[in-house]
């Protein structure tokens, strides 16, 4: 039952319902497309080294995309709230289940906040100012408190700002393929003779090597939830929910599978596999040294469009968590731009700190536990409301049901089992975190109904 000041909350400060299908598709394509599609392209084709496995992968990866916004799409629509991930969990498993999965959305987040705004800060000082002494920090904090302050005045600002990175990123990347098929065509991709050496040998490790390919993909699949979160400031969360969801992940689909093709065309596999950053050095070989600088522009454009997301979405999780009594009364405030400030001023600060002390490969590495955790806790959250809630209204229902989900969650729990094999020491630390949150549960839950 809410107290006084909740409900004096929810009645002053109100999210603004002013979003729809484009805001909704652009935060999908803007949350989801980073630098991984321009790197990581080489250490797949690494693992396979073949061209007919390597477009496989790929589409998979998109599959896995697809089967995930199949469930969340059901969950979005049956519970069309702020708060996302949090809002199914509490659901599904009580209090603390869903401030858990709060929380560690939080920390995951904010986490990637911090990574990607050193790898904003990285390429920022080699196009900008090489020689800037500390110029790695002072880009990564600047763009964090420049996107902040943009999102800080409304929700229509962060929007638009959403829309524009997004369209011009897409814009972007088709202009790349487009480069590398009119200037290209060094390699003929259509041979399926071209392999990497040493290949895979046996099937065993045919198998474990498609496995760590798929792993890579799906990183760069990442991100394709954060429509779900603004479900409450949708203008019909019932119907959009679901076009955002599907028709985002299909467009990056479509742009994943054009880029991979347009770095077959233009790099042999086994270049390609040698390839660190494959689509600057299938730029280097058809426009030469102005390639650099084109990629690097191509790559902060497309970590702002992430950061944007992020610095939306998250706060939407600690305001749900405030204005249901798991948190600081604060964090349910919402300006008059629709923006929940103190939320934001929650997520913005850790990541303008870890940026300036962390490193990018550590950050990610912990973030990756809590996201193939929230996963597997999501997919549970179905399967439970199905049985214990069958009357609730389910605008979408997710198709398949219930195999495609039991396939994911399959496929997730593998993933997992393989992250703590792979990553013990920063399993470690990802289970501290998870720990503790028991005890700040009760700390914040005691503040928040004060």
């Amino acid at each position: 039952m809410k107290t006084a000041t909740e409900s004096r909350l929810v009645q002053k400060d109100k999210l603004l319902r002013i979003l729809g299908v484009g805001f909704g598709v652009a935060v999908v394509i803007g949350g989801t497309i980073g630098v991984g599609i321009l790197r990581s392209p080489g250490a797949v084709a690494a693992q396979l080294g073949s061209v007919w496995l390597i477009i496989l992968v790929w589409l998979l990866g998109g599959a896995y995309a697809l089967l995930g916004a199949n469930f969340t799409a059901e969950l979005a629509t049956m519970l069309p709230k702020a708060g996302g991930d949090y809002l199914y969990a509490r659901r599904a498993y009580g209090n603390y289940g869903g401030f858990v999965v709060g929380y560690s959305t939080w920390i995951l987040n904010a986490l990637a906040l911090g990574y990607m705004a050193i790898v904003f800060g990285e390429y920022a000082v080699a196009l900008f100012a090489p020689t800037l002494s500390n110029g790695v920090v002072i880009f990564s904090v600047s763009i964090l408190i420049l996107l902040t302050a943009l999102n800080w005045i409304g929700l229509r600002t962060g929007s638009q700002t959403q829309k524009l990175t997004s369209l011009l990123k897409a814009l972007a990347l088709l202009g790349f393929v487009a480069a590398c098929f009119i200037f290209g065509g060094q390699n003929d991709f259509s041979n399926t003779e071209q392999t990497v050496s040493p290949a895979p040998d046996g099937y065993f490790a045919s198998f474990v090597a498609f496995i760590l390919a798929f792993q890579l993909v799906l990183g760069t699949y990442a991100g394709w939830n954060a429509v779900v979160f603004f479900a409450e400031e949708d203008r019909d969360p019932t119907r959009n929910i679901p076009r955002s969801l599907f028709g985002g992940v299909f467009l990056i689909i479509i742009i994943y599978l054009l880029v991979n093709l347009a770095l077959l065309y233009v790099l042999p596999v086994p270049q390609l596999a040698a390839s660190k950053f494959a689509a600057a050095d299938a730029m280097s070989l058809i426009l030469g040294e102005r390639s650099g600088q084109i990629l690097t522009a191509l790559a902060l454009l497309s970590i702002i469009g992430i950061i944007n997301a992020l610095l939306m979405f998250v706060p939407r999780v600690v305001f749900a968590l405030g204005r249901d009594g798991m948190f600081l009364n604060s964090a349910a405030k919402v300006n008059k731009g629709g923006t929940p400030v103190f939320a934001l001023v929650f997520t913005a600060l850790p990541a303008i700190v870890l940026a300036s002390i962390g490193t990018f490969e550590k950050l990610l590495a912990i973030s990756e536990f809590f996201a193939i955790t929230i996963n597997i806790l999501l997919i549970g959250s179905l399967f439970i409301l199905r049985r214990r809630e069958p009357d609730l209204p389910r605008p979408y229902r997710t198709w398949g049901y219930p195999f495609t989900p039991l396939i994911l969650l399959l496929i997730s729990f593998t993933i997992f089992v393989g992250y703590i094999v792979s990553n013990p020491s920063d399993s470690l630390y990802a289970i501290a975190a998870l720990a503790v949150s028991y005890p700040i549960f009760l700390l914040v839950k005691r503040k928040g109904t004060k």
